[in-house]
């Protein structure tokens, strides 16, 4: 296991026992992970399943079938652009193409090197009135514009700063 793995894993081994090793809890114990490391590494996965008794097969692929679980690293700040109907007829799409530049995303690229900033499209956020819609950190902001999301970023990174 690499070194970031192995310095968590008292947390993940307290995560297990206060879950009783149950196999039952499988999926709280990997969200309770997943808050250590920001996803789910697969060498932890592989530590879970042996702790728990059960093949890595069925943990990674419980890992896999819901949405909420991360196999990449995440960044610290996430930010979730809406592109439904109703926020893509709205301009969602200028909105991403803004954000991606302003933080150097490549296509095909999600989360910056700085592991600051990962930034994800979802079919629905379900606040199509507020269309154009984008989540930064679980927080909800409607009507986007492009400049509104760019200086959505510059605030979050001067604060980083301070």
């Amino acid at each position: 296991m690499t070194e970031p793995t192995i310095k968590h894993l008292d947390k993940v081994q307290a995560i297990l026992k206060k879950n009783d090793f149950q196999t039952a809890r499988l999926i709280p114990i990997l969200q309770e992970v997943q808050e250590i490391y920001r996803y789910l590494p697969r060498e932890v996965m592989s530590y879970v399943a042996k702790e728990l008794g059960m093949p890595a097969g069925e943990v990674y692929g419980v890992a896999t079938f819901y949405a909420h679980f991360a196999l990449d690293p995440k960044g610290k700040h996430v930010i979730r652009l809406c592109n439904g109907t109703a926020c893509h007829v709205r301009g969602s799409e200028p909105i991403l193409a803004a954000v991606r530049e302003k933080l150097g995303l490549a296509k095909g690229k999600n989360t910056t090197d700085d592991l600051m900033f990962t930034v994800e499209t979802v079919s629905c956020l379900g606040a199509c009135g507020l269309a154009p819609v984008m989540v930064v950190d679980e927080e909800t902001h409607g009507q986007m514009t492009a400049e509104k999301a760019l200086a959505l970023i510059d605030k979050i990174l001067e604060s980083e700063k301070a």
